[in-house]
């Protein structure tokens, strides 16, 4: 079998919320990511799918929430991505701290992490987030949104994810075989003390890197943690190859399933974490202009008879716009 094309980078995270507004707020405005698509999780219609990501949706730039009102608090430990990272411009940690400190946002001392600078913090759940600062090139893919952070310090999509495993050897070797390389090892800081952080490096400009942690501390799904890390496979070819390497690794992935904005593959990787394989097209202009993305609610292909229904059971929210928020102050 030939080797699949090498996965540029991460293409979305999909995360666990619990009150749908206070996610909107904090991601739109707090965080000033744009709310490109509003849906429902299609596997649980009676619950909203929010994506926030640069101005376009660029792949390797969305972070999607399930907002289960019902479901209790979760705890991060082996089987899951424990943190989520994204760029943000060299210099600009200063203004997030400021910010931060304005919106009452829960954050952390500065780590050092393989040359970088790290600020780590969580949403309104719970969730371990991270901004780290980079240089941005100037043929960069990301489109900074503009609405609430100016461009100079806007997030520029993801950076990487962390994945805590109590045997990381087996991941690894997947990793590998996905077209990532192992780029380094050093002491974890703000994780689990004394356990060593590898990481593996993608060749794409965004969502490039994962980096794995051995740990055995127990963890359950819930409010505050990671339901799922998509990875780039850009054409249907790649991840049908993709699908088949998977597959010669012992691992069980799922046909293609059409998520309207792109086409995906899922599987459970050997230390628990749930992966997704996602195509970069048709994306989320496929069905709102890009003026209008996140203007209303979209239902995708069936669930377009079942609106009156599906509405009348989703909570009412409201996407923050800067000009009523200066309005408030």
């Amino acid at each position: 079998m030939a080797d699949p094309t090498p996965t540029p980078g991460i293409h979305h995270v999909t995360c666990i919320a619990g009150d749908p507004q206070q996610n909107m707020d904090f991601w739109v405005e707090t965080l000033g990511l744009r709310l490109v698509k509003r849906s429902i999780n299609q596997d649980d219609p009676g619950t909203y799918h929010f994506f926030f990501a640069d101005a376009e949706g660029t792949p390797g730039t969305s972070m999607t929430f399930f907002p289960w009102e019902d479901l209790s608090q979760g705890k991060v430990g082996s089987g899951q991505v424990s943190r989520t990272a994204f760029r943000v411009p060299e210099g600009s940690l200063d203004y997030w701290e400021q910010r931060f400190d304005e919106y009452g946002v829960d954050y952390d001392d500065r780590v050092e992490r393989f040359g970088e600078t790290v600020l780590p913090f969580r949403d309104p759940d719970g969730l371990p987030v991270e901004l780290v600062e980079v240089e941005i090139p100037e043929d960069d893919p990301t489109v900074p949104w503009t609405e609430f952070v100016p461009e100079e310090y806007a997030i520029r999509g993801f950076h990487s994810v962390t994945l805590w495993l109590a045997d990381p050897e087996p991941t690894k070797d997947l990793l590998e075989t996905m077209g990532f390389e192992e780029v380094g090892t050093e002491q974890a800081q703000g994780d689990t003390p004394g356990d060593e952080r590898t990481r593996f490096a993608a060749a794409g400009p965004v969502g490039a890197y994962v980096d794995v942690l051995p740990t055995i501390e127990g963890g359950r799904q819930g409010h505050g943690t990671v339901h799922h890390v998509a990875f780039q496979t850009p054409t249907d070819e790649d991840q049908a190859a993709m699908r088949q390497a998977v597959q010669s690794e012992g691992l069980r992935p799922t046909q293609q399933i059409n998520r309207h904005w792109f086409r995906s593959v899922y599987f459970r990787e050997h230390g628990g974490v749930l992966f997704e394989l996602a195509t970069s097209e048709p994306g989320y202009t496929s069905d709102e202009p890009l003026e209008d993305l996140g203007g209303r609610l979209v239902l995708p292909g069936k669930f377009e008879n079942r609106r009156d229904e599906i509405e009348a059971g989703l909570t009412d929210v409201t996407v923050p716009r800067a000009e009523q928020a200066e309005a408030d102050d």
